[in-house]
């Protein structure tokens, strides 16, 4: 392996405000901008904090997605390897077999079919509001709005029981604690994965009008469907669809109310609000460390050889604060025009979900300020309670009142 430079950090770092990135990612890009660290299970891997690195590396054959490999860089212990039954999940893909793979279910994501989905995202926006408005103040905003509405959205479109929502975000939450212990993690993982199989079960024999069963018939129509595949992309899709997307209400809330002249952009013109999604996308990049490769043939990036077997972090927070791409990075404009960002990812698995993500944001934003103006914080920003275990990051709690 190659030799550590000269200045190590030990991975992840934990950011120290909700607002801005650890203070060692701007010292990184710009005196190292691919630099060795050490992960938690003691092994060393490359960072990647330029912007234009981090896409090369996300849209470079060479860097395999393969998170079943022992050599990859995990940062979460337990998180993969379910089993020799296991079928391998489609963000664990590589070339010809994730282009498959994503060629099943894209159609389910384009714009064009989402935008049906717009008026009943709207009543759920709307009775959430509805709720807020006839009950007690202050209101902690998570379990009132930015849990239950990614939550209903990715559960009618899966056909999966709201019901079922506390038990599913309590386990998505476990496999995402970075500080938890292994055994826990592994055993959420098997707790969803059994009951995605068990729905999927169901769903063959009474099928609905939702996203699984029609997968389940263009499936049996291209003579390729297996139920523990399937399950594996319904699992990825309800843990992806809720935790991420209700992370960036919090945080996009609390960013406005903290910005309120920003916020006055979006209330004189929605017009400019999908360009403020985008900004609040750029400003936080909830899911750092996610664009985690293993390099398998020696490659070079930006002026550094980085080798076969070796492990990258393609750090999008680092990328996203980049000055060379985003002027005055540190600061929330939202009309930047910020659309080439990387919160998202890059290139072949970029998010499979965003079109939905950025459709929810922009109702949630726009329906939330119109209907409640006067909304302020009920806390100090510096005492809003962030999500630093966790490996998408956000807010435990959002009080506010009006």
């Amino acid at each position: 392996m190659a030799e550590v430079s000269h200045s190590e950090y030990n991975f992840p770092l934990e950011r120290t405000c909700p607002f801005t990135p650890p203070p060692e990612y701007r010292k990184i890009r710009e005196e190292e901008p691919i630099t060795k660290v050490v992960l938690p299970n003691g092994n060393r891997a490359w960072v990647v904090t330029r912007h234009t690195d981090v896409r090369q590396v996300l849209n470079d054959h060479r860097f395999s997605a393969d998170r079943e490999h022992p050599a990859f860089p995990h940062l979460l212990e337990g998180a993969f390897g379910r089993g020799p039954d296991a079928e391998k999940s489609m963000i664990s893909m590589d070339g010809p077999e994730h282009t498959t793979a994503r060629r099943l279910v894209v159609g389910e994501f384009t714009v064009r079919r989402l935008e049906g989905l717009r008026p009943r995202i709207q009543a759920i926006v709307d009775e959430c509001v509805d709720a807020i408005l006839a009950g007690p103040k202050p209101v902690d905003l998570v379990p009132a709005l930015a849990l239950p509405v990614p939550s209903l959205v990715i559960c009618e479109l899966l056909g999966i029981p709201y019901a079922d929502h506390d038990f599913f975000q309590r386990n998505s939450a476990k496999i995402l604690l970075r500080g938890g212990p292994p055994e826990e993690r592994r055993a959420a993982f098997d707790a969803l994965g059994r009951y995605m199989n068990e729905l999927i079960a169901k769903k063959e024999v009474d099928p609905g009008d939702d996203l699984l069963s029609r997968q389940i018939a263009k499936r049996r129509e291209n003579g390729v469907h297996r139920r523990p595949a399937l399950a594996e992309l319904g699992f990825l899709l309800l843990v992806a669809g809720h935790e991420t997307t209700a992370n960036m209400i919090s945080l996009g809330t609390a960013g406005l109310l903290k910005h309120p002249d920003q916020l006055a952009v979006i209330l004189a013109d929605p017009s400019k609000t999908p360009g403020a999604v985008e900004e609040l996308l750029r400003f936080f990049t909830i899911v750092d460390t996610a664009q985690a490769r293993l390099c398998v043939e020696d490659a070079e990036i930006g002026g550094v050889t980085i080798r076969a077997g070796e492990g990258v972090l393609a750090l999008g927070y680092a990328a996203n604060r980049d000055p060379e791409v985003f002027e005055d990075p540190d600061s929330l404009d939202v009309e930047r025009g910020a659309r080439h960002h990387v919160a998202f990812g890059f290139g072949p698995h970029q998010c499979l979900g965003q079109h939905l993500a950025r459709m929810e944001l922009q109702i949630v934003f726009d329906t939330l300020f119109r209907r409640i103006p006067t909304l302020r914080l009920a806390v100090r920003i510096e005492d809003l309670p962030t999500k630093n275990d966790a490996a998408v990051f956000g807010l435990h709690r959002l009080p506010v009142t009006w």
